[in-house]
């Protein structure tokens, strides 16, 4: 088995290389927001990466 954390530096190498300026824009701005809406309160950090998923998915579709 893949160590996560193999698996995490191969996913953020390939996410700040690879993927279009506009997507990465959205994202990064779209989790912020979601992280500071959430200041008080637990993030769901599952909600937070399907939100990112779909958001990539739809951006990469076009």
């Amino acid at each position: 088995m893949i160590p996560s954390e193999v698996e995490n530096r191969i996913a953020t190498y390939y996410f700040h290389r690879y993927l279009p300026d506009g997507i990465m824009e959205i994202v990064v701005n779209g989790l912020l927001t979601r992280c500071f809406e959430s200041e008080d309160e637990e993030i769901d950090m599952d909600e937070m990466v399907l939100w990112a998923i779909h958001i990539i998915d739809k951006g990469l579709d076009r």
